[in-house]
Formats: structure tokens, C-alpha cells, sequence
């Protein structure tokens, strides 16, 4: 069988891989991108249906001031419309409260809330800080809540609420149980400047950074070998179901959910510390759960509705996306316990078990969803889950180190890899771009992703 031979092999057609690969085929390299889907964009991914457009995967750009991302889609001209949801913050923008009785929080009663949050906010940083190596964020969050509360002279109820609320922001945020994420894992929790969605979805994006490429769908790469060169100077040979390919570099882009599970083999096995500094990331339990409703039942100017006690456990904020779906629909998401609890439920049995916790607030006159969609990240053999977070006893630096050049052949990338803010879009379009660097040892202008005249 003969083997196909480039300068560059890419592993996976996400944001990552086809960045990487449009900057290096527009330096001149020949290359392919093998991706194990039928589909290009990876996480990125839009259903329509029926008239519907449904982001399933990411869905948002978190900061747009001195975004090249942001710079991009706009050069592509992909509308956007600003939902700023500010990293699961406590004010800041129209959020209705429901106490654990289920009644509405009155105004004073939300701003001392908004306020606790704050205060606590700021001493989270100090002690997580200060934290000794192997803290959890569980734990940073208790000393710091305590701490405040012990200043304040809080009664319990109301350091409860505090906590609870830190507790969930971790769920939101990383998709992970809060004694499970590293007191270090919301370090990148800071927004730029608004943020944005897609009305007419989110692909797009991948669909721009794919064009001209050489892209082989229904690719799934076995094993990827490195060796010091043939003949013909190859360096690695990637195997996949479909043929061997060979080049002089690779960029491997698979989530972080298939490089634990041992999808790839990698021969010889990643070296350190690539090695060591993916051993501390996980893929997390995450997924959406969309409701559209035949009218409005809760209030109009409400840009999120969020429940405490109890009762909140695990559906406790539901984002209002009716105008950007042009129907009445709320956004809840699973995380966390909750999400691994309903992995193998039916649509049809979330969606009853939220409408229960909606009911608990609103009261049983609501009208059920006309439409249901659920994600299910956790059973997506080609991610494992949505996205990466650090295991207790990680470091921030472990991103970096996961895309450590090794032998000059293989370069990894993926959102998992990029320290400033993974877990985003954002970090997958710029790991790509940095290998992209490494590979052709020079500085590469953001704006060639769009062609000539930059952006």
C-alpha cells in the first residue's frame, strides 16, 4: 500500500487543527487533516433543525477586546450578537433569585447576595494564593467563605448561600465537582470586554479555517509513530483505519478525553513532561439541556433565573434565550454529579426532571417544552466529554507543557493546551497558531488566518 506523503500531518479538523493547518498550507507546506468525524469543527458543532440553529458544543466568545478570534469572525463577517455571561458571576446583569423557599429574592435581598459574592471573591484570590500544593477549590472556597463570614459575623444560612454559589460556579464553569477541580482550575476566570454568540451558528468559523484545505473525514487515527526519518526523510507516520500517512511533523489536536483513554497510541509514549502534565487533566461531565416553550412564563428583562438551596442541587440557573432563538427557550445546563447521574436518561426524563425544579418556582401552571434537545459530550467517542480541567494537584503551567515540542516531530494542541484561558475556543485557535509558529520558526500575523490585507 503506498503511503501518502506531506510536509505536515494534522490530527482533527477543530478550531486547533485547522488553524495549524490553514497558517502552515498558506506558508506552503503540503498538508492533510485527518479527522476521525464526518464532520469538520470538532467541539464546535451546530445543529439545524427545522428552521432552528442550535450550538451544541461551544457556543460562545468569553472577551472579545484584543480577541484575534473575534477579530477573525468579524473579517469573516459571522453576526454575532453580545450575551456577556461573565464567567458565572454573581451580578452584573438582570438576574432573577430564588431563595431556598422558592420565592423571589426582593431587590435588597439580591444585592446583599451580590454583595456577599463579592467580598468573598476577593479573598478567594488571597487564599487560593496561599494555598498549599493539592488544594481543591472545595477548600480554597470554605476558608475563604469562613474567613468573611467569621469577619462579618454571617449567620450560617447566609455563608451557606455563598458557598453554594462557589460550589456551582465550578460546576458551570469546568463541568466538575468543586473537591475535584484544583484551587488553581478557575485561575483563567476573567472576562475582556463582552462576550458573544452566533445567531447563525458557530461552525461557521470552521467552515471558513477549512477552506482549501486538504481535509480526509472518517480518518480515526490509531497510532502515530516517530522515528528519526526514512529514506524519504519522513519523521512520523500517522496509521489510521483508512491508510498510513507520513510526514515530517504532526500536529495532534484530539481532546484531552481521547489522548487518556489510549485512542491514539503514540510510539514511542509521550515523553516528559508532556506526559506528566496531561496525566492532570481531565475531561468533565457537561452538557446542555435546551427548552423551548410554546409563551413566556417567567419575567420579560430577566437575562438569567437562578435558585439557591437545597432544592438547587443540580438545576440552578437557566439562561433566557428566547431572543436569540426567536421562540421562548431557556438554557440549563448539566454539570458536574448531575451530568454523570443522567448520562443514560432519555431527553424526555431531563426534561422532566428540570421542568420539577422550574415548577418549584414558577408553580405548576407552566406549560411543558414543546421541544427538548440534550447534549451528550459524555458519550462522544471522539471527546470523551466537552472540555479539560485541572485535577487537584495540577498547575496552571500543565497546559503549556502538554504542547511541549517533542523531538522536533510532534507538536500537540487543542484548547487543553493553552495556559491563558483554556477550555475555550479562543485557546484552541491560538494553540493551533502556535504551532504553527514552531513549525515554520517564525512569527505568524493573526490576520493571515483570513488571507491577504489581514484584519
Amino acid at each position: 500500500m503506498t503511503v501518502e506523503r506531506f510536509d505536515t500531518i494534522v490530527v482533527g479538523a477543530g478550531v486547533a487543527g485547522l488553524t495549524a493547518a490553514r497558517l502552515l498550507a498558506g506558508a506552503g507546506q503540503r498538508v492533510a487533516v485527518l479527522e476521525a468525524r464526518d464532520r469538520i469543527g470538532g467541539r464546535v458543532h451546530t445543529e439545524r433543525d427545522g428552521g432552528r440553529v442550535t450550538d451544541l458544543g461551544a457556543s460562545w466568545i468569553h472577551g472579545i477586546s484584543n480577541s484575534p478570534l473575534f477579530e477573525a469572525v468579524a473579517a469573516w463577517g459571522m453576526p454575532t450578537v453580545e450575551f456577556t455571561v461573565g464567567s458565572y458571576q454573581a451580578g452584573g446583569r438582570p438576574i432573577a433569585y430564588y431563595g431556598p423557599d422558592g420565592a423571589r429574592l426582593d431587590e435588597a435581598a439580591a444585592q446583599r447576595f451580590v454583595t456577599d459574592a463579592a467580598l468573598v471573591d476577593e479573598r478567594l484570590g488571597e487564599v487560593i494564593a496561599a494555598a498549599a500544593p493539592a488544594t481543591s477549590y472545595a477548600e480554597a472556597a470554605e476558608t475563604a467563605v469562613t474567613e468573611v463570614a467569621d469577619e462579618r459575623g454571617w449567620s450560617a444560612e447566609r455563608a451557606a448561600r455563598v458557598v453554594e454559589y462557589l460550589f456551582h460556579r465550578s460546576e458551570e464553569q469546568y463541568g466538575a465537582d468543586a473537591r475535584l477541580l484544583d484551587a488553581h482550575g478557575l485561575d483563567d476566570d476573567a472576562i475582556e470586554g463582552d462576550e458573544v454568540v452566533f445567531p447563525e451558528g458557530y461552525d461557521r468559523l470552521a467552515t471558513h479555517l477549512a477552506e482549501g484545505l486538504d481535509v480526509r473525514l472518517e480518518h480515526a487515527v490509531s497510532r502515530v509513530v516517530r522515528r528519526g526519518g526514512d529514506a524519504a526523510g519522513a519523521r512520523v507516520e500517522v496509521v489510521t483505519g483508512r491508510g498510513a500517512f507520513a510526514a515530517d511533523r504532526a500536529v495532534i489536536t484530539a481532546p484531552v478525553g481521547v489522548l487518556r483513554s489510549g485512542g491514539i497510541v503514540f510510539d514511542p509514549p509521550l515523553p516528559e513532561p508532556v506526559a506528566d502534565a496531561l496525566s492532570g487533566l481531565e475531561m468533565n461531565a457537561f452538557e446542555k439541556v435546551f427548552l423551548r416553550f410554546p409563551e413566556r412564563f417567567w419575567d420579560e428583562g430577566v437575562y438569567a433565573i437562578r435558585r439557591q438551596g437545597a432544592a438547587a442541587e443540580w438545576w440552578h440557573s437557566w439562561y433566557d434565550l428566547t431572543d436569540l432563538h426567536g421562540e421562548p427557550t431557556l438554557l440549563t445546563f448539566a454539570a458536574g454529579e448531575c451530568a454523570k447521574q443522567i448520562r443514560d436518561w432519555s431527553d424526555d426524563r431531563v426534561a422532566a426532571s428540570v421542568m420539577e425544579a422550574l415548577r418549584g418556582i414558577y408553580g405548576d401552571g407552566i406549560p411543558d417544552p414543546v421541544h427538548v434537545h440534550v447534549t451528550h459530550w459524555q458519550h462522544d467517542r471522539w471527546a470523551g466529554g466537552a472540555y479539560a480541567y485541572m485535577t487537584v494537584g495540577s498547575r496552571p503551567e500543565d497546559h503549556d507543557l502538554i504542547a511541549t515540542p517533542i523531538d522536533g516531530v510532534l507538536h500537540l494542541a487543542g484548547e487543553a493546551t493553552w495556559a491563558e484561558d483554556p477550555a475555550t475556543v479562543t485557546a484552541a485557535l491560538a494553540s493551533g497558531h502556535r504551532a504553527a509558529e514552531r513549525i515554520l520558526g517564525r512569527e505568524l500575523p493573526y490576520g493571515s488566518l483570513v488571507g491577504a490585507g489581514g484584519y
